[in-house]
């Protein structure tokens, strides 16, 4: 028995050195250390054997089963080490150039939006947003727009089933505010807008709107263009000229349309402004006496303006874009330009 132990040690010993994957490991452990294996059949053999042999042949055979044990695990790491360091070999070439990734970058809309803001801060105005999704009282009632009021199909839009609207105009957010606070006070409101609207270059169902207004005693329209020629102009440039024209706007009065030099023609006339040379950017005035009056604001004493403007619109001048329709497109030859 003891020359059978001492040759499987040998024999055992060299195949476990020898396997060189783990499939060979798996079979060694089978043969050797299996129900079949040869240990098993070794230790079938003990009870013919004399007693002080049984007791010593055993003892040599539990060894020689930890030491086969010991070796396939020994072995399988190195097997598995090695392979680690094939594939990093073989797969692995500093070298070689990296894969840059896609870096996203901000919207246009958002990078005008950004600038305006960031204009409006430099005026000493104070950002606030308002809801999406408005009631029909601050986006019409208060602002002199009464159900029976022809403006309101100006601004033709959709309706939820519970009686609210996505809003129309940032200014829903006007008597909002004026209702929390107490003149004087300068407010710029930006968010999104949703009308009714046939689409082409220059519209949009839904756009980007930024709405500023001011409350204060002794304020007046003189105030209004010094404060929209200052924003304008530091979004646009030092060269824009603007033009004031009269309007109509139920919760202004007087009212005026502001116009600027197309960018594309620098005003000498082309497709993009209808031969004009101006586009429209936005409207404007005094904040009619009876919505200061809605907001509980005495219009005997304080006065205000207010305009309000497509950042939208205002992209498409600024990157001189000449349809509206690509900020929303999701065309990435277009976005990547920016």
């Amino acid at each position: 028995m003891e020359k059978q132990i001492q040759f499987l040690r040998q024999t055992s010993q060299k195949e476990i050195n020898a396997a060189s994957v783990l499939q060979e490991i798996e079979s060694l452990r089978i043969k050797y250390l299996g129900r079949r294996g040869t240990i098993n059949k070794l230790m079938e053999k003990l009870p013919a054997l004399p007693r002080e042999e049984r007791i010593i042949s055993g003892k040599e055979i539990n060894e020689l089963k930890k030491e086969i044990e010991k070796a396939l695990a020994s072995r399988g790491k190195e097997v598995i080490e090695k392979k680690h360091e094939k594939q990093q070999q073989e797969t692995l070439d500093v070298t070689v150039p990296g894969i840059r990734p896609q870096i996203g970058h901000i919207h246009p809309v958002t990078q005008a939006t950004t600038e305006i803001l960031e204009a409006f801060t430099e005026l000493g105005y104070e950002i606030i947003e308002g809801p999406d999704v408005e009631n029909d009282h601050y986006n019409f009632e208060v602002l002199n727009i009464p159900k029976t009021h022809p403006a309101r199909d100006l601004q033709d839009t959709f309706w939820l089933t519970n009686g609210l609207l996505p809003r129309t105009h940032t200014s829903a957010m006007q008597v909002r505010v004026m209702e929390q606070r107490k003149p004087p006070f300068k407010i710029a409101v930006p968010g999104w807008v949703y009308r009714q609207e046939r689409e082409d270059a220059t519209h949009a169902s839904s756009f980007h709107q930024v709405e500023g207004f001011a409350v204060g005693e002794h304020i007046s329209f003189a105030h209004l263009k010094g404060t929209l020629f200052t924003l304008l102009r530091k979004v646009l440039g030092d060269e824009t000229k603007l033009k004031f024209r009269a309007s109509y706007f139920p919760y202004v009065e007087p009212c005026a349309e502001v116009s600027a030099t197309c960018p594309h023609c620098k005003g000498r006339g082309c497709d993009i402004c209808k031969q004009s040379g101006w586009i429209e950017i936005l409207g404007s005035g005094m904040i009619h006496p009876v919505v200061l009056k809605n907001a509980g604001i005495d219009p005997k004493k304080y006065s205000g303006f207010a305009f309000a403007f497509g950042s939208t619109r205002l992209a498409m001048l600024k990157y001189k874009i000449n349809d509206i329709r690509l900020f929303t497109g999701g065309d990435l030859r277009f976005l990547e330009q920016f």
